[in-house]
């Protein structure tokens, strides 16, 4: 099985603000108007990009103003942390074991918070995400940890693993 360099050299993947790497492989040509407030203005239908994790990165607690659709590629199981607005906590858990409770896709809704790891034995997972309406950075929040933990107090152990030291 190749290795997490060769996927991010072979597929022109460069660093993400959140963690991992990424890189746009489809945004529509056409876009949308009315929508909720929440976007500020027109987005394109949809977007799409590949995004790899790698041992010991983290994909950092974040959320979009749009649902997103994870679709796992190859290498290792990945699990995708989602807090509700209400505080829930639920998991997604991305891989080719379905035997195991692991899919090939899954939805994190607009609004959550979100974050991904890989298991400790794993070495890098390659995933696509599929943003509808799509994604545009002004979208992106990335999560600041003091407040996530004063939101979320009951998730406060993971906020803290899944949040940069800096995001005060």
């Amino acid at each position: 099985m190749p290795n997490a360099a060769f996927w991010i050299e072979r597929l022109g993947l460069e660093p993400h603000p959140e963690g991992g790497y990424y890189r746009q492989t489809y945004r529509s040509a056409e876009t949308v108007s009315n929508l909720p407030p929440r976007y500020g203005g027109p987005r394109a239908f949809s977007t799409a990009i590949y995004f790899l994790l790698e041992q010991p990165q983290v994909s950092a607690f974040h959320r979009i103003a749009s649902d997103e659709v994870w679709h796992f590629y190859q290498g290792d199981p990945l699990t995708v942390w989602m807090i509700s607005p209400e505080g829930e906590l639920s998991t997604l858990h991305l891989g080719p074991q379905l035997e195991a409770g692991q899919v090939f896709q899954g939805v994190v809704p607009a609004g959550y918070w979100f974050a991904a790891t890989l298991a400790p034995s794993g070495r890098y997972a390659l995933v696509g995400c599929t943003v509808a309406p799509g994604f545009e950075f002004a979208d992106f929040e990335l999560g600041q940890r003091e407040r996530l933990v004063r939101l979320y107090p009951h998730h406060a152990e993971l906020v803290r693993r899944l949040t940069p030291e800096t995001s005060r």
